[in-house]
């Protein structure tokens, strides 16, 4: 269980080919406070460190993994945002995070608006009624407010601080960003299918 509320951004040493899917290897200091098979949130996805370094650890990406998030087009240099999972007693800052990704979309449009900037996000079909105004998402891993939504798009508005201290202030038109959906919203509507 994450918040959303990225603690670090690491650097993709190497994303190698192995028999279970992809090795990736991520530089990053948060490393020195992990454990062997300590769960990480990689741009919102839950991976589990398989080796470890003072400044680097190791994860497995499995082929489904690779197949419906982003990490299967993780390449050497590229910065990734990065979560420890939430400690019991700790403070929940973000919301409540699986750091299992809903589906992939793209980044439609980015603009600056004094000092913060929007980001205007593609909603995939299947995901559509998981979205309220003023709701709950993650994107790449950061907890954020759902501002404005449309049928097929939505925009969130990036602080300052966040748009520099995390992976978002990349992003350009056409980027393809991890969405985790609303926990609470997934199983009200998951009750109602039932019922139905």
């Amino acid at each position: 269980m994450f918040t959303g509320i990225i603690e670090a951004t690491g650097r993709v040493a190497a994303a190698t080919p192995s028999p279970g899917g992809i090795r990736v290897r991520i530089d990053t200091p948060l490393a020195a406070d992990l454990t062997m098979g300590a769960s990480v949130a990689v741009n919102g996805v839950c991976l589990t460190a398989v080796a470890l370094d003072p400044g680097f650890f190791e994860a497995e990406i499995g082929p489904e993994t690779a197949r419906v998030t982003t990490l299967g087009s993780l390449a050497s240099g590229q910065r990734v945002n990065l979560e420890r999972p939430l400690q019991l007693g700790g403070r929940l800052d973000g919301h409540f995070v699986l750091g299992h990704v809903d589906g992939v979309a793209t980044v439609e449009g980015v603009r600056e608006e004094a000092g913060s900037h929007w980001l205007t996000i593609g909603i995939p079909d299947e995901l559509a009624p998981y979205f309220i105004r003023k709701g709950s998402v993650t994107v790449d891993g950061v907890s954020l407010t759902v501002a404005t939504l449309e049928r097929h798009r939505f925009a969130v508005q990036i602080i300052p601080y966040t748009w520099l201290h995390t992976t978002l202030g990349t992003l350009q038109p056409g980027a393809r960003v991890n969405l985790e959906c609303d926990m609470v919203g997934k199983y009200v509507l998951r009750g109602l299918e039932i019922r139905s």
